[in-house]
């Protein structure tokens, strides 16, 4: 192998330090025997894995992640950057990963979306940052974004209405829940920025409500 794979532990995954020049091909066997062998440690860890040391394309990226989880029992949930200052960028790769069975069962996503950026997921989700104008959220579950959804999101994406959306600052080009989508923001008269609180939005009545997150709102209702 000649070290031209290099498996580092950072706060919040595993970085893998890749030779530059050896052909792609290689590179994915070396990966495959890599995390045979750390197989033992890692164990079925649920992490974010960030690429390092050459330039990819997304359809390399993909073939990196599916080799990891073909040799390992990892969760790979998200690619990011080392730095946790870079933004996530999730490869759709869940269908392919074998996550825990908990109908509780969520993922955490750290950093803002940006630039057309999508995240798709079967689990619950949990985003630490924004989801810019552009980009997108869909989980078959339920959407918190600690911070401010200015994008698209869709709760419920299998088609159950029966989950729920929570921004600190609710104003989204789009909102879906289940079958059912939410009508446009209105903007606040005379170009006044309305004070960010947190909202919530769920189903009710066959409508979708957005409320500001308050206790009797959130005893109103089961999650």
């Amino acid at each position: 192998m000649k070290n031209s794979v290099i498996l580092k532990s950072f706060s919040s995954g595993i970085s893998i330090i890749m030779d530059p020049d050896i052909p792609f091909d290689e590179l994915l066997q070396d990966i495959a025997l890599k995390f045979q062998e750390a197989d033992g440690f890692f164990k079925d860890a649920s992490v974010a894995i960030s690429l390092e040391g050459r330039v990819l394309s997304e359809k390399e990226e993909r073939s990196i992640l599916d080799t990891i989880t073909e040799n390992s029992r990892l969760h790979v949930l998200c690619l990011m950057g080392k730095d946790e200052d870079k933004n996530i960028k999730f490869l759709g790769v869940q269908s392919n990963l074998t996550f825990q069975k908990d109908e509780n069962c969520g993922q955490f996503y750290r950093g803002s979306l940006k630039d057309g950026q999508s995240i798709e997921t079967e689990n619950s989700i949990v985003i630490l940052g924004d989801v810019n104008v552009g980009c997108s959220v869909y989980s078959a579950k339920d959407i918190v974004i600690l911070g401010g959804l200015y994008g698209e999101a869709f709760a419920g994406a299998t088609g159950s209405n029966s989950h729920f959306v929570v921004a600190l600052d609710m104003s989204p080009e789009s909102l879906k829940i289940g079958e059912l989508e939410c009508g446009k923001q209105k903007n606040p008269k005379w170009g006044f920025k309305a004070k960010q609180v947190p909202k919530i939005a769920y189903t009710y009545n066959g409508e979708i409500v957005v409320d500001q997150i308050t206790k009797e709102v959130l005893e109103s209702f089961t999650f």
